[in-house]
């Protein structure tokens, strides 16, 4: 037993603190890189104006290739499409995986919690009724997330918040959330509804490098404080009894990991409207 777990972990040291790493997670890295590179590539590639994957490497690498639309396809159009949506699946993916471990439920995600159906009905709220720019969307979903985590939290609290009942509650207001939604719509100016009904659509479409760096700044920090937070997260997963009894601050850190799951869906929300199942299905792909 001891050598087949020296086989497969590797222990850092750096200072006084000390890291234990399964092997595999390097090459596995590498290879999900690789196929990473090779997918953007071939996205890049396809479309009403095809390049041979060829002509889009050496675009990326500002290699002339002897057809100068390539330069305007490849960096205008397709590519931060293609880089939102790299970045909004992983914040859906990071964000889902935190509340399966916040409600220890494997089937939550921020759709199902209702997290991101309170970013679009305050997004929907500032389209229709008050003709608000696009370029304001992204304080408005996370206003709209924000309310919503705090409802939730505010309602499902009893002594402590039960991962049963954050579900329960969190299901209930996303429901009324969507209804008051599909209000608006039936009820809004029919060019702001026709705006509001694109945007809730889901989509990558019209995405520029405005919004790539603006999720990449937000995700920076976001997925930096999800990963310092991923111990606590762990503990958290063993139980509240147990965790207590480990010494963590469970609503506390239950806090403070909600607050970073809410702010990944509501920057996805924001750039590319509600898109489910990603928040779902990632965590489990990944484990």
């Amino acid at each position: 037993m001891h050598t087949a777990n020296k086989s497969i972990w590797h222990t850092w040291r750096i200072g006084g603190v000390s890291f234990k790493q399964d092997r595999r997670v390097l090459p596995v890295l590498l290879l999900l890189l690789g196929i990473g590179i090779a997918v953007l590539i071939l996205s890049v590639s396809y479309g009403e104006y095809e390049i041979s994957p060829l002509d889009v490497l050496r675009t990326l690498l500002s290699i002339d290739t002897g057809d100068s639309r390539h330069q305007l396809v490849v960096f205008t159009f397709r590519l931060p499409r293609i880089l939102v949506a790299f970045f909004v699946g992983a914040a859906l993916s990071t964000s889902g995986a935190i509340l399966q471990g916040i409600t220890r439920n494997p089937l939550a995600d921020p759709g199902i919690l209702g997290v991101t159906s309170g970013a679009s009905l305050v997004a929907v709220a500032a389209i229709v009724w008050f003709d608000v720019p696009l370029e304001w969307l992204p304080i408005a979903t996370f206003v709209g997330a924000l309310l919503m985590a705090l409802a939730i939290f505010a309602l499902a609290w009893k002594g402590g918040s039960a991962p049963v009942r954050l579900i329960l509650v969190g299901v209930g207001l996303g429901a009324v959330a969507t209804a008051l939604t599909n209000l608006m719509l039936v009820f809004g100016e029919i060019n702001a509804v026709q705006e509001a009904s694109v945007w809730l659509a889901g989509s990558v479409y019209g995405s520029n490098w405005q919004h790539v760096h603006t999720i990449a700044l937000w995700l920076a920090v976001l997925l930096t404080l999800a990963v310092l937070m991923a111990r606590q997260l762990n503990t958290l997963n063993l139980g509240d009894d147990i965790a207590r009894g480990l010494g963590v601050r469970v609503e506390v850190q239950r806090v403070v990991l909600l607050g970073i799951s809410v702010a990944l869906a509501a920057v996805s929300v924001s750039v590319a409207g509600t898109i489910g199942f990603v928040g779902l299905v990632a965590p489990h792909i990944a484990r």
